[in-house]
């Protein structure tokens, strides 16, 4: 069973999704990629699951201006390649940008090539099942465009403004 749950951010609402342990999903309403809510249980206002409090407490001190010292519980099913590039993703630091080129060349030296396609890795962040926690708001392209963002460049401007990124 797949378990949703709703959250009030200051850029719009936000939905959660779990196998009922983890984390499994994080999109803003309507974004591009989002999760058909029609069947799943909403699991908002009544008996929260752990892993959406958790998570909740996370994305209130994000939209509070302060750095989670945590990461939820994730889990998600995709690629090999896409997950590393989500684990990738996760060492960004807060407050920082990196180019989706240094990405590529990062995740190809963790796999031992001599270079790797920057599309290849902005096509996996298009997938990203948890937005926000994992920050490819922080990926930019190479002169310091805002480029590919699910949910939209307005958003990807509004976290790195908040991160005070840019």
């Amino acid at each position: 069973m797949i378990y949703i749950h709703y959250y009030d951010s200051p850029l719009g609402r936000m939905i959660a999704s779990s196998d009922g342990y983890k984390l499994t999903g994080l999109w803003f309403e309507g974004q591009q990629h989002c999760i058909d809510t029609s069947n799943l249980k909403d699991l908002t206002s009544e008996n929260k699951l752990t892993i959406f409090s958790i998570t909740d407490r996370w994305l209130d001190t994000y939209f509070g201006g302060i750095e989670p010292d945590y990461t939820p519980p994730l889990c998600f099913t995709t690629t090999s390649f896409r997950c590393e590039v989500f684990k990738t993703l996760l060492t960004i630091p807060y407050g920082q940008t990196v180019t989706y080129s240094k990405l590529a060349e990062k995740i190809a030296k963790k796999r031992g090539l001599a270079r790797m396609a920057a599309q290849a890795v902005g096509s996996a962040l298009s997938h990203n099942p948890v937005l926000v926690i994992i920050p490819c708001h922080r990926v930019i392209g190479s002169k310091g465009s805002l480029t590919g963002y699910a949910a939209g460049t307005d958003k990807k401007l509004a976290l790195l403004t908040m991160e005070k990124s840019l």
